[in-house]
């Protein structure tokens, strides 16, 4: 027979958990780090941020995003470079703060 017990302990272990089982503070992390990132990429040209998020994000090859852009395997691949550096830079210098 049920008595509530369980929809209690069910109550207790999820409270203070955001809808896709995030706490308040693994939420707040997730967007400080989303600022960051976000940060670094305005530091980025268009073109270096589209071909690092069709790379990135979308898994398209270099290849292939050289064929969608109209460019160079070789200039994707330095735009993709040119943001990733820009990214150790500045994950290296918060760390030294």
């Amino acid at each position: 027979h049920w008595d509530g017990r369980e929809f209690d302990e069910y109550i207790i272990t999820t409270e203070g958990v955001g809808a896709y089982g995030e706490t308040p503070e693994e939420y707040l992390c997730r967007m400080e780090t989303l600022h960051e990132l976000m940060a670094v990429l305005d530091t980025c040209t268009n073109v270096q941020r589209s071909r690092f998020l069709l790379y990135a994000l979308d898994g398209l090859s270099l290849a292939e995003i050289g064929v969608l852009c109209g460019c160079s395997k070789v200039a994707v691949y330095q735009s993709v470079e040119a943001v990733r550096k820009k990214f150790i830079n500045f994950f290296e210098n918060r760390l030294n703060e």
